[in-house]
């Protein structure tokens, strides 16, 4: 795993408002409690409820000072939507992974003809990450009956990325998710882990 200078891993997690976003920053907070590591995290909604712009960053360690990720330290990028994963590469440090979703979601901004969405968005994407894991989350979710079920593929992508977390993974998304969801995203764990690429 890589990790900062002062033995903490820092994981920033990007998309769009509805993506799960948040879900997925408090699956990875739980199963790095059950490895016994101290966790924080931070969460910015911005205007989530209508399509706008999450963000979500865990830090965990063996001793953890602030929530807060600062740009050329992060660790791992998730990000559920292609264009947001641009937005926020200036925060990976050298030689980090990215695991970035293939949905494209048209910003208000872009359909109302203030801006462009990038029409070259997987050639930035390559560029911006040397590490690069890209997924289609939401095809493979679909493929398991629910789409929602997307972040949680990407997560199962991610994970590999964490190694000090595995074997906790299938505990933390229990314990966050519904008994009623709790089966499917445990598959879309899975499937995600199986066709990280």
């Amino acid at each position: 795993m890589s990790e900062t200078s002062n033995g903490v891993t820092n994981v920033l997690l990007v998309g769009v408002g509805g993506q799960g976003v948040l879900l997925v920053s408090s699956v990875i907070a739980h199963a790095a409690i059950l490895s016994g590591a101290d966790v924080k995290g931070n969460e910015v909604h911005g205007m989530a409820q209508r399509g706008g712009s999450v963000l979500a960053q865990v830090r965990f360690g063996a001793k953890v000072h602030s929530p807060l990720v600062w740009e050329g330290t992060v660790d791992l990028l998730v990000s559920l939507e292609s264009a947001e994963a641009l937005r926020y590469a200036h925060y990976l440090k050298p030689g980090a992974l990215a695991v970035v979703s293939t949905q494209r979601i048209v910003p208000v901004t872009v359909s109302s003809g203030k801006a462009t969405y990038p029409a070259d968005v997987d050639e930035r994407l390559a560029r911006a990450f040397p590490r690069l894991v890209s997924i289609d989350a939401i095809g493979i979710a679909h493929g398991l009956g629910n789409a929602k079920a997307a972040n949680v593929v990407a997560l199962g992508a991610a994970s590999a990325g964490l190694p000090s977390l595995e074997g906790k993974w299938e505990e933390a998304i229990a314990a966050c998710v519904g008994e009623r969801h709790r089966e499917l995203n445990l598959r879309a764990f899975r499937a995600g882990k199986e066709n990280a690429r």
